[in-house]
């Protein structure tokens, strides 16, 4: 059985949180290893403050005497600083029956916390910090994210949870074709043929005599898998994946967030060669394969798989709709617009979405995916095969200092091309 929640800690934040895990060993480590000053309270209590230098949370905790209006002056100092409490308790100080001990998670960054806490000397009796709680889950909102792969090796668990089977076949193995199902690949593949001239984009066209050249594609023979999968990854990255049937648009997506398209290998019913509710062969290799072959459709589907990684049910479905028949009717594609069109599996789809380009298109994907709601974003690390979730200041310090390495080639490949031309 699958969790259908995110796999990670999650701690709550609270006095016991505090005071549980901090013993006075492990924060004279942190205080060491950040520089950070102590906060001394007469002879009888010294506390050790650390606050991470990246933004984070922060446990707080500090005593005041029970009088009117002393909380509000203290909470007064965090509010003129612009750190936001996340979370207040207040108890009974175990020190001294006459005051109070008071609990504030707060996100902030260490420069504002430093200036509170030289003015909270004059004003309160103890202060103890928390190191920042960097672990994933804080919101209650993580609770809600279903599971998702983050490795390759994890799409197993997507590709056994197949919906709808559409023959007997195994998935993991070359397919002896019959001469019936030849003959309906043949079918297919003679009346598309005659229609893509008119009706297919350049970049179909551009790639199309390529996967005949190189995977087999003809009237008369149904391409290995494997071979379409090995012409897609030098072309775009992209591998395909046998599988016995449908899948749900969950499972299909985080596929694509890989780069891995599933493929079935059965070819539809012969009766009826035009049209199938199921993703047979012929749907497959005929309609997706040859853009899977141009990369910035490569890149458009990749981004489409990541933006449906820990969705909502709602998004994934927005995510996975699309629609394409001679009395359709032809809209701009918008994908506001599109998510909303419903995808008929019996006939014919009712409306065409059109977009300029596939840069258009992968633009208005972009910001669409950014409507998506989740406490987090992803990225997709081509050398791990990976997926990174990018949750705190520390995950995405690690793309920066990427990014810097590749624009630092970028700088270097300018200059080369700048003393060439004696610029």
């Amino acid at each position: 059985m699958y969790s259908n929640r995110f796999e990670g800690p999650r701690r709550g934040r609270s006095f016991e949180s505090v005071n549980s895990g901090m013993d006075e060993k492990h924060l004279n480590n942190e205080i060491n290893k950040s520089n950070f000053s102590k906060i001394e309270e007469n002879k009888e209590n010294k506390e050790n403050c650390n606050v991470s230098v990246e933004r984070g949370r922060v446990a707080v905790v500090f005593s005041l005497k029970n009088e009117v209006g002393g909380l509000a002056k203290a909470l007064k100092l965090f509010q003129e600083k612009h750190v936001n409490l996340v979370h207040i308790e207040s108890r009974k100080s175990k020190r001294r029956n006459s005051e109070f001990e008071i609990f504030l998670d707060c996100d902030s960054n260490r420069e504002q916390l430093n200036e509170i806490i030289q003015i909270l000397k004059s004003h309160v009796n103890v202060v103890t910090l928390n190191p920042p709680d960097n672990s994933y889950a804080q919101s209650g909102d993580m609770e809600a994210v279903p599971w998702f792969p983050k490795k390759i090796s994890d799409l197993d668990k997507c590709a056994n949870r197949v919906l709808m089977y559409g023959s007997d076949l195994d998935a993991d193995h070359p397919v002896e074709f019959t001469e019936e199902e030849v003959k309906t690949w043949g079918t297919v593949f003679r009346e598309l043929t005659k229609l893509y001239p008119t009706h297919a984009c350049r970049e179909y066209l551009k790639n199309l005599p390529l996967l005949t050249k190189y995977c087999g594609y003809r009237e008369d023979n149904i391409p290995q898998l494997e071979d379409v999968s090995r012409f897609l990854k030098e072309r775009t990255g992209f591998t395909i994946r046998p599988v016995a049937g449908y899948l749900s648009p969950r499972d299909f997506l985080a596929g694509l967030a890989f780069r891995v398209f599933h493929c079935t290998q059965y070819v539809r019913h012969s009766s009826d060669p035009l049209y199938t509710p199921e993703p047979d062969t012929c749907h497959e290799l005929m309609g997706h394969v040859p853009l899977l072959a141009e990369p910035s459709f490569a890149q458009f589907s990749q981004e489409i798989g990541l933006a449906s990684l820990g969705a909502s049910d709602e998004a994934v479905q927005k995510l996975a709709t699309y629609s394409l028949s001679g009395n359709s009717k032809v809209k701009p594609f918008d994908p506001k617009v599109t998510c909303k069109q419903e995808c008929l599996i019996t006939t014919f789809q009712d409306v065409y979405f059109v977009s300029e380009s596939f840069e258009d298109a992968k633009e208005k994907m972009r910001e669409f995916a950014k409507t998506i709601k989740r406490p987090f974003s992803v990225r997709y690390n081509p050398y791990t095969q990976t997926v990174e979730v990018l949750k705190d200041t520390k995950s995405i310090t690690n793309i920066v200092k990427e990014l810097r390495q590749e624009l630092d080639i970028v700088s270097d490949a300018l200059s080369r091309i700048n003393k060439q031309y004696g610029i």
